[in-house]
């Protein structure tokens, strides 16, 4: 009844309270604490734990891009009402590009030991250093190539995730379906540019940590984790924007769908988890099981803990329709997704730089705080610069009467 006239959602204007403010700040206090205290007890757990939280945090700016290109691909309006929260998110990609900044320079100059294929003359047979199997990869595990290609993604991440951004907020002063199809040209191309980039990026930080191991689903392992991480990131403040008075178009269909996201990527991430293993076993290659071998006997109590708070707690707890719709049940799988996932990255980190020397104690715990205080940071600044509804968009109408059956 009444749907037919035109649609005028009111502006809403976020404004973060002082209380935010001072623990957000704190936050990052506790990080530069962690940081300082990393570096003079032992650099090579900081520089582990500086790649650890540059990555994970790095991989939600890039996924908030994600999101609002799927959306838009697809033409969705089921998400049209809080999208500001994933161009928020991917506001966070420059600060993230800084950091990973510094890990080129450390691996330019040698400031520290993390990637084992870049210590001199690992390819040169003289060398005492050389070892055969990276030497057959060098061609492509090589500083000046990696340096080359991380910069070529890092532009283009950042590209087309500003496209979308400015694009959106055009959308906001002119109206009609100009913007909105343009955005949709921009997300078809940023889609397989995603794919390939993000799958050598995988690469490069991550899995040739272990250079003599390699996994061909490795890079959608990262994916999986990193993607059903910023839909938690999304649902988390979603439902304290509504808690604290804004979104108020926002349902628990809406959060339903948030939910069914949380609840089918977290049995996709255990799918691949799984698979990884299975194409060693089946495949009958018992060197490549060195891999799960570290990790099972030097992180034997976080290996099966990974499984537990990944897989088990959002399958149970997300399980029934009701559970979906209960804002306080989302909230605290949303947080345990967050957590969940970086105990993940950490194992894939940890195993590889530090060996059975690693550990989860104020260095690991405070920078994680840390780099999540200055994200939030950086989220809230792109919350606030804008209206959090995007009035002219035209699916706003849709997103509004948006109904799960």
């Amino acid at each position: 009844m009444g749907h037919h006239h035109e649609f005028h959602p009111a502006p809403e204007q976020f404004t973060p309270s002082d209380s935010l403010r001072r623990i957000l700040m704190g936050m990052m206090g506790i990080g530069v604490l962690a940081i300082a205290f990393g570096l003079f007890t032992n650099p090579d757990r900081f520089w582990a734990n500086f790649l650890l939280n540059n990555w994970y945090f790095m991989g939600l700016g890039l996924m908030g891009t994600l999101f609002l290109a799927t959306q838009s691909a697809s033409n969705a309006g089921w998400s049209a009402g809080f999208k500001r929260i994933p161009e928020a998110m991917a506001g966070y990609l420059p600060v993230a590009y800084v950091g990973m900044g510094v890990l080129l320079l450390a691996l330019v100059f040698h400031w520290n030991h993390l990637y084992h294929w870049a210590v001199e003359g690992i390819a040169d047979p003289s060398s005492h250093h050389y070892d055969e199997i990276i030497a057959e990869k060098v061609a492509y595990l090589s500083v000046p190539f990696m340096v080359g290609r991380v910069l070529v993604i890092f532009a283009l991440w950042y590209l087309f995730s500003r496209a979308l951004r400015r694009n959106s907020l055009l959308e906001d002063e002119i109206g009609g379906v100009k913007m909105l199809k343009r955005n949709k040209t921009i997300s078809v191309i940023f889609l397989p540019v995603f794919a390939v980039s993000w799958a050598m990026s995988s690469w490069d930080w991550l899995m040739s940590l272990d250079a003599h191991w390699y996994s061909t689903i490795f890079w959608v392992y990262q994916f999986a984790a990193s993607w059903v991480t910023a839909i938690s990131v999304i649902t988390l403040t979603v439902i304290l924007l509504r808690r604290a008075g804004y979104l108020k178009m926002v349902t628990e269909n809406h959060l339903h769908d948030l939910g069914k996201f949380m609840f089918a990527f977290s049995i996709f991430w255990t799918y691949i988890w799984i698979s990884q293993y299975l194409l060693i076993f089946y495949a009958n290659i018992p060197e490549e099981t060195i891999y799960f071998q570290e990790r099972f006997e030097h992180f034997e109590f976080l290996f099966l803990f990974n499984i537990v708070i990944n897989f088990l707690a959002p399958f149970f707890l997300l399980m029934t329709r009701g559970s979906k719709r209960n804002d306080g049940l989302m909230l605290s799988v949303a947080l345990v997704i967050i957590i969940g996932k970086w105990i993940d990255l950490y194992l894939g980190i940890m195993p590889g730089t530090l060996g059975a020397k690693a550990g989860i104690g104020f260095v690991e715990i405070g920078m994680f705080i840390g780099f999540a205080g200055l994200f939030g940071w950086v989220l809230v600044k792109g919350l606030s610069s804008v209206s959090l509804v995007p009035a002219k968009h035209p699916f706003l109408k849709e997103f509004a009467h948006h109904e799960v059956l």
